[in-house]
């Protein structure tokens, strides 16, 4: 049966591990295997190596060692590997050597309106029903123990908790190819990444509309708030992640509230109407014939836009008319006309403006479909207005080469963005302020994490000390005590291990608001580490590698 170098590679690591204190014993001049490999790259290992007089070709040889230490029943198990890998790539293939060299990190494989195209961007796009999926297929993979998705017609970007860095980045990105089947190149030309503090400043700057092509909008925090309510009870949406999403609301609500940064037009739907008046004469602001495709939360935020700025009457195409009428209840006094799909191009072709809004993976409009379309009045510029605020995108771009169209997609409504510069820039500036302060929170949390471990193995080994105690003082007593003189000594152990720990776990607790609280809580930990001997953070990283490598195996 064919067994995977990683797996081997895992199982080796275990013996190398296991035989380190034997080889150090044997050979004093040999330094221990699991070193070398945690030391990362040949360079540091290099530089350890002759800071302490080492020579020669010590991997090798140290693997050499090791794999001289193998019973004969494992030497059997892996004599067809071994015999076609040498022992520096069985070094190489080892959880220590693969897994342990970096910290485990938040990060952050995006594309945004700011780095790539919307035909990009659609190509990637997630559903939200797809949402759970994704992140646990995305947590399926080696390096990935949490996950988010954040989709919008702006946006596609994924959020992990890495067990490494750039291990991790690699495998999201080719399952991100995957399921899109837009090449990795492609994927990489247009992507950004973003780490830790990074990361956690992004989507702080993403809930608050910094990141917006509206400066404010406030969709995009209830976007945000999607992710947390679709992430609930999915395994994969788990403490780093969720607290993250959790947090950004904190902030977005934080920074409308202190700032006012909403004011004027702060969503997709309403820079749309915006964008669409401007290419309108002012005097036909009233009079332009005005179509809505799609009556979701997009197509009625529209609607409320064009209420907002004047319009009266307006046509809106649905696949039902439940949600039309819902909507024609909530906002009186205005004629909204219901029509099925079926007289979708019926009523475009009756329409100066036409805005699409709909989840539709096809386009709705092609060339071929407005071709016959009477021609608009010059007094509203000759032109039929196409705003098209889907990802993917329900107008063709071949509908621009008709003379008598003119197509714009959520890319081009940045035309927008221009009016009241100075005052959004001093919101921004703001903004920025208070998430600054929040991210430096959110990372102390996070920090304060890191004792959590400590804390645990601390209590582990004191138990194991306390027990083995008791079992040998109870042995020295016979074997005709009371079940209460037993029970006695057993409280009096626990008693006395926990005023003894009560003063070193006070000390490794912290909130992580306090930065000077918390930097002394880790100075105590890696002393708490030194003193009783506990696995560091680079041991409970390979122990979580070993056990994802053995679950991806069965």
């Amino acid at each position: 049966m064919a067994v995977s170098s990683a797996f081997v590679g895992a199982k080796l690591e275990n013996l190398f591990i296991s035989s380190t204190a034997t080889a150090s014993a044997a050979s004093a001049s040999t330094p221990p295997v699991g070193l070398l490999c945690k030391l990362g790259n040949p360079g540091k290992r290099r530089a350890y190596l002759n800071r302490r007089g080492y020579s020669g070709n010590l991997r090798c040889e140290a693997a050499s060692n090791a794999l001289g230490q193998l019973d004969s029943t494992n030497a059997a198990s892996y004599s067809g590997l071994a015999s076609s890998l040498s022992a520096l790539e069985l070094l190489k293939s080892s959880a220590a050597d693969r897994y342990t060299k970096e910290k485990i990190s938040i990060v952050v494989i995006g594309l945004s309106i700011h780095t790539a195209p919307v035909e990009m961007r659609e190509k990637l796009a997630i559903p939200e029903a797809v949402w759970p999926r994704a992140i646990g297929e995305l947590c399926s993979l080696n390096h990935i123990e949490e996950a988010a998705v954040l989709s919008t017609c702006n946006r596609m970007e994924i959020y992990v908790l890495a067990l490494s860095r750039h291990r991790g980045i690699k495998e999201v990105t080719e399952w991100m190819s995957k399921t899109s089947g837009v090449p990795v190149s492609e994927i990489c030309q247009h992507r950004f990444l973003l780490y830790d503090k990074d990361a956690t400043q992004h989507i702080f700057e993403v809930s608050s509309g910094l990141d917006s092509l509206v400066l404010g909008e406030g969709q995009i925090l209830a976007q945000v708030k999607q992710v947390v309510k679709v992430g609930q009870g999915v395994v994969g949406f788990g403490r780093n992640i969720s607290s993250l999403f959790k947090h950004a609301i904190t902030v977005g609500k934080r920074v409308r509230t202190e700032t006012n940064i909403a004011a004027g037009a702060v969503s997709v739907s309403s820079a749309a109407v915006e964008l669409a008046l401007m290419k309108l004469p002012e005097s036909c602001h009233a009079t332009a014939r005005m179509l809505v495709i799609g009556a979701g939360k997009m197509g009625k935020l529209v609607i409320k836009h064009l209420v907002a700025k004047g319009c009266t009457e307006m046509v809106v195409v649905n696949r039902s008319e439940e949600r039309v009428a819902a909507i024609r209840e909530e906002i009186k006094g205005i004629e909204i006309v219901y029509r099925p799909l079926t007289e979708m191009l019926k009523s475009a072709a009756e329409a100066d403006v036409i805005f699409t809004s709909t989840a539709s993976d096809i386009p709705l409009f092609l060339k071929e479909h407005v071709v016959d379309f009477p021609s608009v009045s010059p007094i509203l510029g000759g032109l039929r207005l196409f705003i098209d605020i889907s990802v993917p995108r329900n107008v063709g771009a071949c509908v621009n080469e008709h003379e008598g169209s003119r197509v714009y997609n959520v890319d081009d409504l940045k035309e927008v963005v221009s009016a009241n510069k100075e005052d959004r820039i001093r919101k921004a500036m703001e903004a920025q302020e208070i998430i600054t302060e929040e991210s430096k929170q959110f990372e102390a949390w996070r920090d304060s994490l890191e004792t959590v471990p400590t804390i645990k193995k601390l209590r582990a080994y004191a138990e194991r000390i306390r027990a083995a105690e008791v079992e040998k003082c109870l042995s020295k007593m016979g074997d005709e005590i009371p079940k209460k003189s037993q029970k006695a000594v057993d409280d009096l152990s626990r008693g006395i291990v926990n005023k003894l720990l009560h003063g070193p776990m006070q000390h490794l607790r912290c909130d992580g608001n306090d930065s000077r609280t918390l930097s002394e809580t880790l100075e105590n930990m890696h002393a708490l580490n030194r003193m009783f001997s506990l696995e560091t953070e680079i041991s409970v990283l390979e122990h979580k590698i070993r056990a994802k490598v053995e679950q991806i195996q069965k």
